[in-house]
């Protein structure tokens, strides 16, 4: 992916794009997100959760996932310790045990190894780090199992493609929050990309 084509489905600046992308082509090589379509329906979902590759971490504090079980979160302050981080907001001890088995490194004892805040206060080591996780949750949920069903010849936002897709975003949010907007940005970086036009809605 070139710079460009990253401002475009991200929807993010010149210099965010620039900043991110060696990382993001990183995660692209090593979690197999080797497509157009696959390339497309990731920074869709991954530049709307982190505000257009600037949120590397989520800005609330944290404190309502204390005790969460469920996410592993059974020390005190593990909820604050834990919050959502990277550019997918991987969150809670048992996920950040997870990804630090997958990456080789300990975001037990350094949790904002996976983000620092936004883009602006990030070391290299975060935004590889913010990237990477995001690739790895991708990887782990199955997610491109349903890009490669997405026709690019076909508009992504109505038939069997909204429903790949709606299945991409249930994978990343549980639900559809923030659906219109992940669209938009897949179809601005459709547009950049080489089959770009085949994705465009019809008027």
């Amino acid at each position: 992916m070139t710079s460009s084509q990253l401002q475009a489905v991200a929807c993010s600046t010149a210099a965010n794009a620039n900043i991110f992308l060696p990382y993001i082509n990183q995660t692209f090589d090593r979690f197999d997100i080797s497509t157009p379509v696959r390339q497309l329906c990731f920074m869709a979902q991954v530049s709307h959760e982190s505000g257009g590759l600037f949120y590397t971490e989520e800005l609330a504090s944290g404190a309502a996932y204390e005790g969460r079980a469920s996410l592993g979160n059974i020390h005190p302050g593990d909820g604050i310790k834990f919050k959502g981080r990277g550019l997918i907001q991987i969150t809670g001890r048992n996920n950040y045990q997870l990804v630090s088995a997958a990456l080789q490194a300990d975001f037990i004892a350094n949790p904002t190894l996976l983000g620092g805040k936004n883009i602006s206060q990030c070391s290299p080591d975060q935004l590889k780090y913010a990237a990477l996780s995001a690739g790895w949750f991708w990887q782990r949920a199955g997610l491109n199992v349903f890009a490669d069903k997405i026709n690019p010849l076909q508009p992504v936002d109505s038939g069997a493609n909204l429903e790949y897709f709606k299945r991409i975003t249930r994978g990343i949010n549980g639900g559809y929050n923030g659906l219109p907007d992940r669209l938009h940005r897949y179809l601005q970086g459709a547009a950049a990309m080489p089959a770009g036009p085949a994705n465009q809605t019809a008027a």
